[in-house]
């Protein structure tokens, strides 16, 4: 009763927060929370994926699915129970999540419970699983199929026992009516399959992928069509790059912008700007504060990916690379390293990592000579605003851009008080000034991109770390590459250097033009000792 009374209240509270403002008229909205109903949800058929996985139970397989939460998971069995039924299987589909300390009997009458209201079969009585799956061997001249969503939720006292019993029947699966179990987890559950019921013959898993270009473009064009109401290229561009196609999050960005924006007949590039900010910044995300605890656990690895550009090698067996990406964290870049697989999760993991508590930025506004920083005609002299920078940094170091335990130990490594000092810096002039900022959306590793609006004129600013001349050299055709392609003719390198090294005598300070862009290079030197 008590879990049923928070669910509900939880469900309404999404739906108070993505109400439409008096959209009669709309009859759908983008789901931000649980499976798709198609009559209530834009909702995408996954055609092919819902093939592949008719032909595993059509083959008499028992296999595995795993995905990150939000990957549309529940919506795609809905889909899949539903052709397999037309086919003539029965098919009894039940969720365990919150079964860690439920007893036995509890996790036998709801799986029984489900089995009777979806096959006809009464298996109510039974107190043992083995009896139960047993049961099945003794049925002939049906198709059944069960799915297990949530696997991992199930009480280890009895999920050892739980495998064994399906491992049992696989193996006779072509004699009775069982023809398929499949076993579903938010993560990689083949190894948790294998640790508990070893060796088990579930070796097929179907893989569920984040959403493609095109399916993200026809799950708004639903909306479009129905409402008359469209989204500007470059807000479905923006989407699509934010979310990395992350079903629950392009609904949730999806939704929003209908939301705050009922009215208007075309959704514009500014208005996704302005639900980008309320997503990094004021929105209580539930999927966030999964990746934030797991990145807690592993906080050094997690920073190293965000603030220095190490390449690491993807290897799964490796504690922190299962543990972040079987939680949606990272996932290997296509050449064998790690990248953040959401960006959306990068910059709410930049904000979250912050020392917000330090008071630097107060200091910082204090001091700024904002006269110093804009020519006669009103216009931002970027070399003076860096100058200002480097008079902070050796006023002020950078030890309180470091997080520390309560124990007074800190937690944070030293790369990350580079970047964020200068972030703290620009966001405080941005303040003095009444100007703006909006972090680009970008997987890359150890450096930090913004797009600053100052009196109407944007730069595109990044902040880097330097490691080496090519390093170096590449950063600079990279940003003229990137600002081109966001329609910025101008653009800001500020790069890091410890005093340990010395600089080659090609790499300096300079104001040039990069492949048709105007980039100005800022050099800021750094003590390692000071550190220690």
């Amino acid at each position: 009763m008590g879990l049923s009374a928070i669910n509900v209240s939880f469900f309404s509270i999404k739906i108070t927060n993505f109400a439409p403002k008096e959209r009669n008229n709309m009859r759908k909205f983008f789901n931000t929370s649980g499976p798709n109903i198609p009559d209530k949800h834009y909702t995408i058929r996954r055609s092919e994926l819902i093939k592949r996985g008719i032909l595993l139970v059509q083959d008499e397989r028992y296999f595995t699915i795993w995905a990150p939460r939000q990957t549309g998971k529940s919506t795609f069995f809905r889909q899949l129970a539903e052709d397999l039924v037309k086919d003539g299987y029965k098919v009894a589909h039940i969720n365990f999540e919150n079964f860690k300390t439920a007893p036995l009997e509890v996790f036998l009458y709801e799986l029984t419970k489900k089995i009777k209201e979806d096959c006809a079969l009464d298996f109510m009585h039974i107190k043992d699983l083995a009896q139960l799956f047993g049961l099945f061997t003794e049925i002939n001249g049906q198709k059944m199929v069960l799915i297990i969503d949530e696997v991992e939720g199930i009480n280890a006292e009895y999920f050892g026992t739980f495998l064994h019993s399906i491992r049992n029947v696989y193996h006779s699966r072509q004699t009775h009516s069982l023809k398929s179990v499949i076993l579903v987890g938010v993560s990689n559950i083949v190894g948790v399959v294998s640790d508990n019921a070893s060796p088990f013959n579930i070796t097929d898993n179907l893989n569920v992928p984040y959403f493609t270009n095109s399916e993200v473009y026809a799950l708004l064009a639903q909306h479009e069509t129905e409402t008359e109401q469209y989204f500007e290229q470059s807000v479905k561009d923006k989407i699509i790059q934010i979310t990395a196609n992350q079903p629950g999050l392009v609904n949730g960005f999806a939704q929003k912008l209908i939301t705050d924006y009922p009215d208007k007949k075309t959704i514009e590039y500014n208005d996704y700007l302005e639900v980008e900010d309320w997503y990094l910044r004021k929105s209580i995300d539930k999927n966030f504060e999964n990746i934030l605890n797991k990145a807690r656990e592993e906080r050094a690895f997690v920073e190293r990916l965000l603030f220095t550009e190490d390449k690491i090698p993807f290897i799964i067996d490796r504690p922190a690379i299962k543990l972040l990406h079987t939680n949606g964290v990272i996932k290997d870049d296509g050449d064998g390293y790690v990248v953040f697989w959401v960006p959306f999760y990068k910059k709410r993991l930049y904000n979250a990592f912050y020392p917000y508590t330090n008071g630097e930025k107060d200091n910082i506004i204090r001091s700024l000579a904002l006269r110093e920083f804009f020519d006669t005609d009103g216009h931002l002299v970027f070399k003076n605003l860096a100058n200002g920078y480097k008079v902070y940094v050796k006023r002020r170091g950078f030890k309180a851009f470091m997080s520390k335990n309560e124990k007074g130990k800190y937690i944070s490594i030293k790369e990350s008080s580079l970047l964020y000092s200068f972030e703290t810096y620009i966001q405080a002039f941005l303040q003095a000034t009444d100007s703006k900022s909006y972090r680009e959306a970008d997987t890359g590793l150890g450096k930090s991109d913004l797009i600053i609006n100052v009196k109407g004129e944007e730069y595109l600013v990044e902040s880097k770390i330097y490691y080496y001349q090519l390093q170096f050299l590449r950063g600079q055709k990279q940003l003229a590459y990137y600002a081109k392609s966001l329609g910025l003719d101008k653009a800001v390198y500020l790069v890091f250097y410890t005093t340990e090294f010395p600089l080659p005598d090609d790499i300096f300070e300079a104001d040039e033009i990069i492949d048709g862009v105007r980039i100005e290079t800022f050099l800021v030197e750094f003590d390692e000792k000071k550190w220690d």
